[in-house]
């Protein structure tokens, strides 16, 4: 029986990931501010092409936040994308480099795995760092305010980002951004209105930005977004932890 035999395609966006699942027919070159892992159904393999050509291919690969790369065509792919300020992301680290890695490991991940750990804060961002995230979160904070609102020079703020989080704050918060459009997705509400509620000057912006991040584009994963919707699975940041988990998505989203 093939791992995912009876589970079906989806696109959700849970505390502290992402999850593709379906076929793909190619990607464009792309980088996103999460790890990304990416599962082949049973017996198969995927190959992810990395910034220099170099092909890696395995029944599990990981790819490090901010690394160019495309996905090759596959029948069916599970694409997880992990926020690197989420637990989760702590056990990517230790087990993996820093660019496109074939992780055997992983073969077996599931979302299950990632609902625990996802909702919990990685031990690797300084408390100063989480304040600034969520002023980022709801506010437009240019850099030199952000950076005194926490109490560091621009300089050092900028440096622990990409020490802690592996990104930019400003692709974070792209990538916070598309989550939350894919929420309103998940909710029905058309293209534009999605790209409004995440925050995009318009829908081609929207589009622009995810084929950018992830190498998809709204159009493509909006059938099965809505399928995953009608089949009553949990669609857009809906947290199946309870309360715990939705402490920790007021931090993180």
């Amino acid at each position: 029986m093939g791992q995912w035999e009876g589970i079906g395609r989806r696109f959700v966006v849970g505390a502290g990931y992402a999850l593709y699942r379906g076929p793909l027919a190619d990607s464009t070159s792309h980088r996103h501010a999460a790890f990304q892992v990416a599962v082949a159904a049973a017996g198969d393999e995927v190959t992810i092409v990395d910034g220099a050509g170099v092909r890696h291919r395995g029944a599990a690969v990981v790819v490090a936040p901010m690394v160019w790369h495309r996905m090759a065509p596959v029948r069916e792919v599970s694409a997880f994308f992990v926020d690197p300020h989420c637990a989760f992301a702590d056990r990517l680290r230790a087990g993996c480099g820093d660019g496109v890695t074939v992780a055997p490991q992983w073969r077996d991940l599931v979302e299950e795995d990632l609902r625990a750990s996802g909702v919990l804060p990685s031990a690797e961002v300084d408390v100063r760092l989480w304040a600034a995230m969520e002023a980022l979160t709801d506010h437009r904070v240019a850099l030199p305010g952000l950076a005194a609102r926490v109490g560091l020079s621009p300089q050092r703020l900028r440096a622990l980002a990409r020490r802690q989080l592996g990104v930019p704050l400003a692709r974070w918060r792209i990538w916070r951004r598309l989550a939350r459009a894919a929420d309103a997705l998940g909710e029905g509400r058309t293209l534009a209105e999605a790209a409004l509620a995440g925050g995009f000057a318009d829908q081609a912006h929207f589009s622009r930005q995810m084929r950018e991040m992830t190498g998809l584009t709204p159009s493509a994963v909006l059938p099965v977004l809505r399928a995953s919707g009608r089949a009553g699975g949990p669609a857009g940041g809906q947290d199946p932890t309870g309360g715990a988990g939705a402490a920790y998505a007021r931090r993180a989203t």
